[in-house]
């Protein structure tokens, strides 16, 4: 599991230019069963991603191709996570890691 953050940048005044394009960019992450959750960071800050189901590599290229992180817009940070407990509403991620 991977806890991905996107942090606004000087460059955060172009990012309504490229919305629509990151927008699709988080659309195809769900389409392709690897996003989980998606969300804003407060305040103002960039945004998060909970991603699962593939090794960092794959992670990594697919950060890279986020209009926001090739437009300068938001710096990446992609955090491994290996669950060892989890509340029982989240059982999916405790099996996946035994």
């Amino acid at each position: 599991m991977y806890i991905i953050t996107l942090t606004l940048t000087e460059q955060r005044s172009k990012a309504p230019d490229f919305m629509a394009a990151h927008k699709a960019w988080i659309a195809q992450g769900f389409d392709d069963g690897v996003f989980l959750l998606v969300g804003s960071l407060k305040p103002q800050g960039g945004g998060a991603i909970l991603a699962s189901g593939t090794d960092i590599t794959s992670i990594e290229k697919r950060v890279a191709e986020d209009p926001f992180v090739t437009e300068g817009i938001a710096t990446p940070h992609i955090q491994e996570v290996a669950p060892a407990r989890t509340d029982p509403r989240l059982s999916l991620f405790s099996e996946a890691a035994t």
